[in-house]
């Protein structure tokens, strides 16, 4: 059976490492927050109770999704239309297109984004490359508007950031539940990651500083990496109830 993703793509390579996926988390946590239609996140209850649980688990499944074979692949996509549907039966109202689109983007987006910060730039092909991964993860999910190449995605990229994104009331409630949910020290961490991945425009939205005092420690990170000495960094800086969660991310290439 073909794998989804086939074996030497850099979307496993992307999706592959922990602390990748743990970057992908920290720029969508922002935009999840200024999302015209976050209030649909807030209906079920699951979003305000667990935020971080509930974007974990929303990156572990696209996790699951880049390495399952195809045929595992599509049933699991299936699932999440299965359970969107669910929740539009229950509020009696649909889901707008536009919002799936956003969810698609991010993963996009911040793919390429992480693994740039972390890594080296990505050659034009290999962004290609995840752009097409997750077309395919819309298509499945049957959805509309999808752009058809990477120059149009970029373009409806640089929109969607212009019109979709505001301020609200969910918005600051969601960065309180961040902030409990953390505590101070990580909570800082969060923001700073974020000042450093996220779109202009998303920055200025939420106020985040300006100052990007991560960048040299993220250096530090790297050589800490290539030591092997990444784990006790995570157990530190990881509340304790998410590690497993976090290390399960790591994946066997190969």
């Amino acid at each position: 059976m073909a794998s989804f993703v086939h074996r030497d793509s850099i979307v496993r390579a992307i999706w592959g490492r922990s602390d990748t996926v743990l970057l992908i988390f920290a720029g969508a946590s922002a935009e999840f927050a200024l999302n015209r239609s976050v209030d649909w996140l807030y209906f079920t209850g699951k979003l305000p109770a667990d935020p971080l649980g509930r974007l974990f688990s929303t990156v572990a499944y696209a996790q699951q999704i880049v390495f399952a074979e195809e045929d595992r692949a599509h049933f699991a996509i299936d699932q999440i239309t299965a359970i969107h549907k669910g929740v539009e039966a229950s509020r009696g109202a649909s889901i707008p297109a536009s919002a799936y689109l956003d969810v698609l983007f991010m993963l996009i987006g911040y793919s390429i984004r992480s693994y740039e910060l972390l890594e080296r730039p990505l050659r034009p092909a290999e962004k290609v490359e995840v752009f097409h991964v997750f077309r395919r993860m819309g298509e499945r999910m049957g959805l509309t508007g999808i752009p058809a190449d990477l120059a149009a995605w970029e373009q409806m990229r640089g929109q969607y950031i212009k019109e979709n994104l505001a301020l609200s009331s969910f918005s600051h409630d969601l960065y309180q539940r961040y902030r409990t949910s953390l505590g101070p020290i990580r909570y800082a961490l969060l923001i700073h990651a974020q000042v450093l991945l996220v779109p202009g425009r998303v920055r200025r939205l939420l106020d985040l500083p300006s100052i990007h005092w991560l960048a040299p420690v993220v250096a530090v990170y790297k050589l800490f990496r290539w030591l092997r000495m990444d784990k006790g960094i995570k157990m530190i800086l990881l509340p304790p109830r998410y590690r497993a969660q976090v290390f399960g991310l790591d994946q066997k290439m190969g």
